[in-house]
């Protein structure tokens, strides 16, 4: 029966305002309701959540007018019911820093470093204190050289001492604590030597599996290349350095070098394909089960097979749940459009996880097979292949732009390129080999065989990656844009995706201009400001005036472990704005101040490089004794050491004042009570302040009661670390400066923190913990000493 047009308009607008349930519309709603969700700075109370979840639910199941408002407000409800139970899953508050004895489970694959093992846990046994960590995920340190290898699926009893997920924030950083919440992280913490740990269980499970994996493949080929093709086989990416990655990432061939959605898919053709050829070698099979049924049956353990290898992530179960939803449709004989199918998986993928929206994997699998599905032809006689990859190289570059510089605060323009030869070679030839290589590895000549080749391919694709990545036009990092920002390029993405003939689409460019080119500091002369970049138990300061940039310190770095200037400091440094530094003073050598500085100084290049402790910071100049200078109106004095002083650790700290128009900023690093009492007999009068940064992190040796009153700041700015093992700071020298009438601001509750002095004298100041709250954060207090006073 034939449908008259005006019939079809009927249908179509009646499907716009009652959109059924497993629509790409009713899909686009749900996720819409959940990011809605993701912004609140606090939570609802559970009955209020469970209130509006049954509401929202009987209105779109019951009243179909009425889901254009129910299936937003499901999502939010749902999302927000989730969350609840993660952070109520997190370690109770009053058992951070206490010994507790567990029976854990090794899960995944345990990091070794130089001199500590990182792994995550399920806890099988919980204390009796928390009953409520039984199932719960915790990632755990060994600090012990000599302690026996952790291996997967092994049982321990051990004694560990924890704390709630707690990170750095910082502009353009990464959140642990949201991370913590996506991956279901309810503490981190250390074992425990005293008791000795002990192993009840060797290592068993698919975990286990993939480590021997991982291990035969490294013996079977041992070229430095097989480290690639144990990512792309198992998902093992602990053989990854930092300057990899960071040439994966200039070049964004990040999303290959990892078990990724479209390697899952290529396991399910290719299962398909194998059930194919049987129903070809035996056609009676047809009389039994339909040849697309039984395709679809023999696709789906392929794709899980590849995916228990990558130990069941996140983004491989997505993938997975996608697929299986599509392989679903076929077996129920129903005729699915692209549309529909993702629409599918992405319902099944918020109702299983609506917190998997925190992460940039759930929007660039989705958002990515969207935009080729809207704007790619039907089928590859259109354009012919080498078109058509090119097409879609570039249509996925441009959707997924406003993604990539709010995920990751960069555009890999040489990733345009890369991929068009990466995207074939490792999918259609280095995955399939390595994969046959892993089948064969009980024969280890022809499993070296097939790894070899792929190992030879790889190499060549590194080697072309790293003449791109030094190109200069390689990596473009930019300035940490809004959330509305990054909204109005995504819509002026889509309208630039348009179909060709749709007039003045090209206007929608100009929706871009606020991402690619957003609002910067604008500081006139003799205006200062002064961001503490948030490293934990160290330091680092970003001083900025209108044309000049220096960065007093860089935050530590931990031997085989994490990098905080690398980290931290340069991806701060990058989301305001700032591409390279005028100078880089290293107060002294400490690990907690010097750290990062190779770091820091291999990114931005800085034209002056000095430090307290010359000879013990690579490339570092003396600050002893340096002139005065002025930038921009804003005059800077070094006060300490004088010239030829000996280096002697904190006492040979850089001491530096800083002096704007409207106010001034005294940075003492690590002093001790000695250095403050030179200061104060050279002149009393030249410390007076209006800020100033509480020396060694407000340790009991410093801070004397007369140095703080020569001082006599409005502001008192501590860096230190959450629970760090020194105490700081001190209840007493918290209380000394308040007593000054000192106003003081810790990084471990305001995270990053900005002062701006301006030319009257007023100051504007930011938390990066307030402005940028999100309900995963842990609450904002007051600085709060960590010790009593002695």
């Amino acid at each position: 029966m034939l449908i008259a047009p005006k019939d079809v308009q009927l249908r179509t607008r009646a499907e716009w305002l009652s959109p059924p349930l497993l629509s790409p519309l009713a899909a686009l709603l749900l996720v819409l309701g959940v990011c809605a969700g993701l912004l609140p700075p606090e939570l609802p109370s559970v009955s209020f959540i469970i209130a509006g979840l049954a509401t929202a639910s009987l209105l779109a199941v019951r009243f179909a007018a009425s889901r254009l408002v129910a299936l937003p407000m499901l999502g939010l409800c749902w999302v927000l019911l989730h969350a609840q139970w993660g952070m109520q899953a997190r370690l109770p508050k009053n058992l951070e820093g206490v010994d507790l004895a567990l029976t854990i489970q090794v899960v995944g694959l345990p990091e070794r470093g130089e001199r500590q093992q990182r792994f995550a846990a399920i806890v099988e046994s919980p204390p009796a204190e928390a009953p409520e960590l039984a199932g719960a995920r915790v990632r755990l340190s060994w600090f012990n050289e000599s302690a026996t290898e952790l291996r997967p699926g092994e049982r321990w009893q051990v004694t560990a001492r924890m704390k709630r997920p707690r990170g750095t924030l910082n502009p353009g950083g990464f959140d642990y604590e949201r991370y913590a919440l996506e991956h279901a992280i309810v503490a981190t913490g250390y074992l425990r030597d005293a008791p000795a740990p002990l192993r009840l269980q060797p290592e068993t499970g698919i975990d286990a599996a993939r480590l021997r994996i991982s291990a035969a493949m490294a013996a079977a080929v041992e070229a430095p290349a097989q480290r690639f093709l144990r990512g792309l086989a198992v998902g093992d990416l602990r053989a990854l350095s930092g300057p990899d990655w960071e040439r994966l990432r200039a070049t964004g061939l990040t999303h290959l070098l990892a078990i990724s959605g479209l390697h899952i898919g290529l396991l399910a053709g290719l299962g398909a394909l194998v059930a194919r050829m049987l129903f070809w070698c035996w056609p009676t099979l047809g009389l039994r089960l339909p040849r697309p049924q039984g395709m679809a049956l023999l696709a789906l353990p392929f794709a899980t097979a590849y995916s228990a290898l990558a130990g069941f992530g996140l983004p491989a179960v997505r993938t997975l749940l996608m697929i299986a939803c599509v392989l679903l449709a076929v077996l129920w004989r129903r005729a699915l459009l692209p549309s529909q199918g993702l629409a599918l998986a992405a319902i099944a993928a918020v109702v299983v996880d609506p917190l998997a929206l925190l992460g940039p994997s759930f929007w660039l699998s989705f958002l990515g097979v969207a935009w080729l599905i809207l704007c790619m032809p039907r089928s590859v006689a259109e354009t012919g292949w080498a078109k058509g990859l090119l097409r879609a190289q570039l249509v996925m570059s441009l959707g997924l732009l406003p993604l990539s510089v709010w995920f990751f605060g960069q555009i890999s323009l040489a990733g345009v390129l890369a991929n068009l030869v990466a995207v074939p070679l490792v999918t259609l030839l280095v995955v399939p080999l390595t994969l046959i290589g892993v089948a064969l590895l009980p024969w280890p000549t022809w499993a070296g065989a097939f790894l070899g080749v792929a190992v030879w391919l790889m190499d060549g694709l590194w080697w072309a990656a790293g003449w791109l990545q030094t190109m200069p036009w390689a990596q473009v990092f930019m300035i940490e844009p809004s959330l509305w920002a990054v909204l109005l390029a995504l819509f002026g993405s889509a309208c630039l995706l348009l179909p060709r003939g749709v007039p003045g689409k090209w206007l929608a460019a100009l929706l871009l201009v606020p991402l690619l080119f957003p609002m910067q500091l604008r500081l006139a002369a003799g205006e200062l400001s002064l961001t503490v970049i948030d490293v934990g138990q160290g330091l680092s300061v970003l001083l900025r005036t209108r044309d000049h940039a220096l960065l007093y310190d860089a935050g530590p770095a931990f031997t085989g472990g994490l990098d905080l200037g690398e980290a931290a400091v340069v991806p701060a440094l990058r989301a305001l704005g700032v591409r390279r530094l005028d100078a880089l003073m290293i107060s002294h050598a400490d690990n907690d101040h010097a750290g990062g500085a190779a770091a820091v100084a291999r990114a931005l290049a800085p034209n002056v490089f000095v430090s307290g402790e010359p000879l013990q910071v690579v490339d570092a100049q003396t600050c002893a004794g340096m002139a005065d200078w002025e930038w921009d109106g804003v005059r800077f004095s070094v006060l300490h050491p004088p010239e030829s002083f000996p280096e002697l650790g904190n006492d040979s700290s850089c001491v530096m004042r800083v002096e704007a128009v409207g106010g001034s900023l005294l940075l003492p690093g690590d002093i001790n009570q000695i250095i403050e009492t030179r200061l104060l007999r050279d002149g009393a009068k030249s410390l007076a302040s209006t800020i100033v940064l509480v020396p060694h992190h407000g340790s009991a040796g410093s801070s004397s009661l007369q140095f703080v009153q020569a001082v006599s700041p409005q502001l008192a700015l501590i860096a230190s670390g959450h629970r760090n093992r020194f105490d700081h700071p001190r209840a007493d020298v918290v209380e000394r400066y308040r007593e000054a009438g000192a106003e003081v601001i810790g990084t471990v509750e305001s995270g990053a923190m900005t002062v701006l002095i301006r030319r009257d004298g007023e100051l504007e100041l930011t938390h990066r913990r307030v402005s940028h709250r999100r309900f995963w954060h842990e609450p904002v207090g007051e600085v709060k000493s960590n010790a009593p006073a002695p």
